[in-house]
C-alpha cells in the first residue's frame, strides 16, 4: 500500500468517527420507521386502486349483461314478425357481448386475487410495523438513559472518548441492523405479488377461431328461439 493510499484510510477512518459521534441513533430509528409507514401506505393506494378498478370492470360486465338480455328480447320480437335475418343480427351482436362478458369475468377474477394478496402484505406489514415502533421507543428509552449514565460516569471516573466511541459504534451497528432486518423482511413480502395477465391480444388464428366459434353460437340460439316460437 503506497503512501497516498495509508494516508486515504486514516482519512476516511476518523471521518467515520466523526460521522458516529454527530448521528444520535435516535433519529436514525425514526427515520427508518417514517419510511415503513411510508412503504404501508403506498401498499394502501395499491389496494385502492385495484378494488378501483375491479369495481369498474364490474360496472362494466353489468352493463354489457343487460344489452345482451335486450338483444335476445329483440330477437325473439323479430322471429315472431317473420323477420329472421334482423333476428340473426341481433343473435350475433348477443354472442359477441357474451365473449367481452367472459374476458371481463377473467379480469375481474384476477383483480380480486391480487387485492386479496395486497390486503394478507397490508396486514403483515402493519404487524411488523407496530412491533417495529414498540422496539424502537424501547431502544431510545434505552439509549437515552446509557447516554445519561455516560455522561456522569465519564464526568467522574474520566473514562476516554474512544472508549466510549466504541460502545455508541457497536450500539449504532446493532440497531442499524435489526430496522434493515425488518426493512428487508418487508420488502420480501411485497415481492410476492403476481402481475396481470393482458387479454387484449391475440393473433389472426385466435381472431378466425373466435368468429368460427361465434358463428356457431348464434346458429344455436337461433334454433333455440324457433323452437320456442313454434
Amino acid at each position: 500500500m503506497g503512501l497516498l493510499d495509508r494516508m486515504g484510510t486514516i482519512v476516511k477512518s476518523k471521518m467515520s468517527r466523526i460521522m458516529d459521534r454527530m448521528e444520535d441513533p435516535r433519529e436514525a430509528l425514526d427515520y427508518s420507521y417514517e419510511k415503513q409507514l411510508e412503504l404501508l401506505q403506498n401498499v394502501k393506494r395499491g389496494i385502492a386502486e385495484v378494488a378501483t378498478s375491479k369495481k369498474r370492470l364490474e360496472l362494466q360486465r353489468a352493463r354489457l349483461a343487460q344489452s345482451a338480455e335486450q338483444l335476445e328480447g329483440k330477437a325473439r320480437e323479430a322471429l315472431n314478425a317473420g323477420r329472421e335475418d334482423l333476428a340473426r343480427q341481433a343473435l350475433e351482436r348477443k354472442v359477441s357481448l357474451q365473449n367481452q362478458i367472459e374476458t371481463l369475468d377473467s379480469q375481474i377474477a384476477e383483480l380480486d386475487r391480487e387485492e386479496q394478496k395486497l390486503i394478507a402484505v397490508e396486514t403483515r406489514l402493519s404487524t411488523k410495523i407496530e412491533t417495529l415502533r414498540a422496539r424502537k421507543e424501547a431502544i431510545k428509552a434505552q439509549y437515552s438513559a446509557a447516554e445519561a449514565q455516560v455522561k456522569v460516569t465519564e464526568s467522574v471516573t474520566g473514562i476516554s472518548e474512544e472508549l466510549a466511541d466504541v460502545g455508541l459504534a457497536i450500539q449504532r451497528a446493532e440497531e442499524k441492523t435489526e430496522g434493515m432486518k425488518a426493512r428487508a423482511a418487508a420488502l420480501d413480502d411485497l415481492l410476492e405479488k403476481g402481475a396481470l395477465e393482458d387479454y387484449t391480444g391475440g393473433d389472426a388464428l385466435d381472431r378466425e377461431l373466435s368468429k368460427i366459434k361465434a358463428s356457431g353460437a348464434v346458429e344455436a340460439e337461433l334454433a333455440r328461439l324457433r323452437g320456442e316460437t313454434k
